[in-house]
């Protein structure tokens, strides 16, 4: 595995739609390891492909929970419901947090690194860090969502 670099913004890749995943392949093993060895690296919960400069459909979160790492090849959103506002940051974005709204339940279908599809549901935080990555696959930035940007003090203070 490889610690891959992060691209920053600005950088045209970060607002370009993601193409589907068709071949479930070495290659899109290693791209997925890379990843979550990047994303722990950089001390993130998630990470989509265009943050590496790959344009697939491709991300993994792991917000140190019960689920663990999730790999997520071709998600798709099939419900969601609830609100809620909270923190967020990128690893594109260093330094910058802002107050984002996100439902606080999602039911997501996708693809597992072998091609497999599964349902997911998700919750509270959880929930955001999928929505987040999702969001990077359609070329939509979580600075276009924010209603309140953190100042650095109040950031020292967290």
């Amino acid at each position: 595995m490889a610690v891959l670099r992060i691209v920053e913004h600005p950088n045209e890749v970060l607002e370009t739609p993601c193409e589907r995943v068709l071949n479930f392949d070495k290659a899109l093993t290693k791209l997925l390891n890379d990843m979550h060895e990047t994303m722990l690296a950089a001390d993130g919960v998630g990470l989509a492909a265009p943050q590496v400069g790959v344009l697939k459909q491709v991300a993994v979160v792991d917000v140190d929970d019960d689920h663990g790492r999730i790999d997520l090849v071709n998600p798709q959103i099939l419900e969601s419901r609830g609100e809620q506002t909270g923190p967020e940051g990128c690893l594109s974005f260093p330094g910058l947090y802002g107050d984002v709204p996100r439902a606080d339940y999602i039911k997501v279908r996708a693809q597992n690194r072998r091609g497999k599809t599964f349902v997911l549901e998700a919750r509270g935080f959880l929930a955001r860090a999928i929505q987040h990555e999702i969001d990077h696959l359609n070329g939509v930035l979580f600075t276009s969502k924010v209603t309140r940007y953190y100042e650095p003090e109040e950031l020292e203070e967290a």
